[in-house]
């Protein structure tokens, strides 16, 4: 019997106190299935443009959301600054498949009235943090399932002969529905490397690149991505279109059972107990702590996990309130996770600065864990192709997915870990010249359920090509696109994962 059949049964509810109520929910299996055969939509930004070509945000209109997810009838509250002075509409669209379109238009705001809204002086911790005007609310309504949703900012010229100007809000519409797939979304990261509005991420303190002590707020747009490539559909949107939509969009084309959350939703644990795999999706590397001991003890209680992503698990940043007491809306760095010895210390600390502790090892939720050098590229190699893994892929020792591994993977495997199986491993090159080690990994765990690490941010690169979507390029690589022997893994890793002893 697995946890999903366990919470459904008589007697349930005094072994976990919210199990009466998730078995009360309906799985509705063909939810996702069937919302994907609606009529799709485009939701692509047509005209955005930065303040400047060094600036990683646009005055001419942005915003945020003040949640980062929530449920069928609670109420989003959307903030938008207009400078100049401009009219404006919003249209909601839900992120899928939709027959090629990549979304579904659910439903247009507006037009509104704008205005100029400041931005925040530089606090303690150099925290930039807006306490904006509400500029429109919205009710989730109750048919809208959950899901990754965009909202496209755009305003209304007030002559003919003028422009308009887009950029984008997100947000999560999450459930406590039972589903066989919980694809986490990794805004903690999206976050931590937010430079908006000026050079304000988790990273840009003067000290060190890692400086303790430093915070971050979601109550503020997100700036256009900053890191590997330059990616102009990322204004407003997050990491999301960048690592994560492609399997957002693999998933519902193929009609799997899935729904979505935040990471700040992994603060719950009865989200993962509704849930027989959770999918850590791209760049997942900033958690607080309880995520860390929730996913370690629902891997103990059967929860499969498939870390389709890479650096994960890396940095403490706990959840704080923001100034105006609402929960979970600050991050702030405290240290590293991994249990280092004393010549990793010294690696690290050229990098990162100095610190005093380690936090627990990552590597007992996911089987490898980032090192030194961080990043690179690579081609992810087949090591075991005898391995239910590659069933179906026609793979052999030695075969390998060009360019797949980057920009940031897992090394170090728990070779101690009882049953711990190396499934795919190689070299990275760190610019070109710094030689690195990958280690893609499988064990599994007490219930039967499983721990697939894929080792690379670039994984979904692999799955699909949807609207929009820019390959990356990053230390003189890059992944080539979709491939059927990454569709197959990724089909056999969810099969496999819903299997229970």
């Amino acid at each position: 019997m697995d946890r999903r059949d366990f919470i459904k049964v008589a007697g349930a509810a005094s072994a976990l106190p919210f199990a009466g109520v998730l078995a009360q929910q309906s799985r509705q299996p063909e939810l996702i299935r069937n919302e994907n055969r609606l009529r799709g939509a485009s939701f692509q930004l047509t005209r955005m443009r930065p303040d400047s070509p060094q600036s990683f945000r646009t005055s001419l209109i942005e915003g945020y959301c003040s949640r980062q997810s929530l449920k069928v009838g609670e109420t989003l509250d959307i903030f938008v600054s207009t400078n100049p002075v401009a009219r404006f509409t919003i249209d909601i669209f839900r992120m899928g498949y939709y027959g090629g379109e990549g979304a579904r238009l659910m439903k247009t705001l507006g037009p509104f009235e704008g205005k100029a809204q400041p931005v925040p002086d530089m606090g303690e911790q150099r925290l930039r943090e807006c306490q904006w005007e509400k500029s429109a609310s919205l009710v989730i309504p109750s048919d809208w399932p959950s899901g990754v949703y965009l909202g496209r900012l755009t305003t209304v010229p007030s002559k003919p002969d003028q422009p308009y100007w887009q950029s984008y809000v997100i947000f999560i519409v999450k459930d406590d529905r039972p589903a066989d797939f919980l694809f986490q979304c990794s805004d903690n990261t999206w976050q931590a490397y937010n430079r908006w509005p000026v050079n304000e991420s988790l990273y840009t303190d003067p000290r060190a690149a890692h400086a303790p002590g430093v915070s971050v707020s979601f109550d503020r747009p997100y700036g256009k991505y900053v890191q590997i490539y330059d990616n102009p559909q990322s204004m407003g949107s997050g990491e999301f279109l960048l690592w994560e939509y492609p399997l957002c969009y693999w998933l519902e084309k193929e009609g799997y059972d899935v729904t979505y959350c935040s990471n700040v939703d992994t603060l719950e644990p009865a989200n993962l107990a509704r849930c027989k795999t959770l999918l850590s999706v791209g760049h997942d590397e900033y958690w607080d702590i309880r995520q860390y001991e929730n996913v370690k003890s629902a891997i103990q209680d059967g929860l499969s996990v498939l870390w389709l992503s890479a650096n994960d698990v890396y940095m403490v940043t706990p959840f704080t309130p923001n100034a105006k007491g609402e929960a979970n809306r600050r991050l702030t760095r405290e240290t590293c996770y991994g249990e280092f010895r004393e010549e990793e210390k010294a690696a690290y600390s050229k990098v990162l600065g100095p610190f005093d502790k380690g936090g627990p090892d990552e590597r007992d939720i996911i089987g490898a864990r980032t090192i030194v050098p961080f990043n690179g590229g690579g081609d992810w190699t087949c090591a075991m192709p005898d391995h239910w893994l590659f069933e179906g892929t026609g793979m052999k020792k030695g075969d390998s997915v060009p360019g797949l591994v980057g920009w940031e993977f897992h090394g170090e495997p728990d070779t101690e870990r009882k049953g711990l199986d190396v499934v795919a491993e190689g070299n990275v090159w760190a610019g070109g010249t710094r030689l690195g080690r990958y280690a893609s990994t499988v064990f599994e765990g007490p219930k039967g359920n499983i721990v697939f690490n894929a080792s690379t941010i670039f994984w979904s690169q692999g799955l699909s090509d949807p609207p929009g979507h820019m390959l990356p390029w990053s230390h003189f690589s890059r992944p080539h696109g979709t491939d059927e022997r990454v569709q197959r893994i990724t089909a056999n890793a969810l099969r496999r994962s819903l299997q229970r002893k």
